[in-house]
């Protein structure tokens, strides 16, 4: 039930974030600048202190109520927008602490959680009317969301703080690094099909569709496979195939498994730490995809950078799942074998 309120809160928190910016009758680029500056950066800073508190119903609560503020009063576009940003990076935090609190260790429930905010976010973008409608959600899982959570942590990082202890601080830097250079690769990519409603609705679910297909990808593959069955056929669609809709659209879905399985991993390198470890990735997604938005390049250029962001995104999965794989059985050893049987002394 916690799951379901906190996909729906993020579903309409994004959606009515979305509504907010653009209906503003001269938004500028300046002011979406703005908002993803503070609903991104600010990640990296709310989650540490989110990981300070044993509940996170009260932070995402006050977090979803500061979004329908900015929505509902007359306030000038430069406060209303401050106050979407900072709800819309308050929510995520706290939500997706209490996701993987409860996750017991699997990606399943991180998949699930973080693909609706990809087509909230188009829905608002395209029809801001509707922001009627993620008001209603969001008030109510407002309001669901305090008596949903456990009275603890259904999931306690306490067992797992000797396995973290020994892991590098290079690997969750690493992970945080492939996060930013995917995005640069991902956002700079050019898809010229891509124009009418439709398609932009169709491109948004495959990006959903592949971020809640990571999860269970991860859990039954595990981080290494999923990674090679993601990020490979993604780079070879995107790089060679951007100029058609369908492989493009396969590309889509594929490179976002990669998603929750780098969350994954970045919350097994510091499972005492969630609320960072969730703030790190979405910080290092913003200055990626800002990098992105401004590159100018095309034709072979554009191909190489594509193609060599996914590459350094996969090498860094393969790497830091080694090196995480390698600390947990080190401070979890099988017991040994004997293939002697037992001597029987009569």
């Amino acid at each position: 039930m916690l799951l379901f309120i906190n996909s729906l809160a993020h579903f309409c928190t994004d959606g009515l974030c979305a509504a907010v910016l653009f209906s503003l009758a001269e938004p500028g680029a300046w002011m979406f600048m703005l908002y993803t500056t503070l609903a991104f950066s600010t990640q990296c800073l709310a989650g540490p202190a989110a990981d300070l508190l044993d509940r996170q119903c009260l932070p995402a609560a006050a977090s979803m109520l500061l979004v329908l503020t900015g929505w509902l009063l007359p306030l000038p576009p430069e406060a209303a927008v401050c106050l979407i940003g900072l709800g819309n990076s308050g929510f995520h935090v706290a939500g997706g602490v209490m996701t993987l609190r409860g996750s017991r260790g699997k990606a399943r429930d991180l998949g699930l959680f973080v693909a609706p905010g990809a087509m909230g976010l188009a829905l608002g973008m395209l029809w801001p009317r509707l922001g009627i409608a993620f008001a209603a959600g969001l008030l109510f899982c407002s309001l669901a969301v305090i008596p949903a959570e456990p009275a603890s942590p259904a999931y306690s990082p306490d067992a797992d703080k000797q396995k973290s202890s020994g892991i590098p601080l290079l690997i969750p830097i690493l992970l945080a690094m492939a996060v930013a250079v995917r995005a640069v690769g991902g956002t700079a990519a050019a898809f010229p099909w891509k124009n009418g409603t439709p398609l932009i609705l169709l491109t948004v679910l495959c990006v959903a569709a592949g971020k809640a297909a990571g999860g269970y990808v991860c859990d039954h593959m595990g981080a290494v496979k999923a990674a090679a069955v993601s990020i490979v056929p993604a780079a070879v669609l995107t790089v060679f195939y951007s100029e058609w809709a369908l492989p493009s659209l396969a590309g889509q879905f594929a490179m976002n498994i990669s998603m929750p399985v780098t969350l994954w991993l970045l919350y097994k390198c510091m499972p005492d730490s969630p609320g960072f470890a969730f703030g790190l990735a979405a910080s290092a997604l913003w200055p990626g995809t800002l990098a992105g938005r401004l590159m100018q390049l095309a034709g072979p250029a554009l191909g190489t950078c594509v193609a060599a962001s996914f590459l350094f995104g996969l090498w860094a999965i393969l790497h830091a799942a080694h090196v995480i794989d390698e600390h947990e059985r080190a401070n979890d050893p099988a017991p040994a074998f004997d293939p002697q049987p037992p001597r029987i002394i009569p």
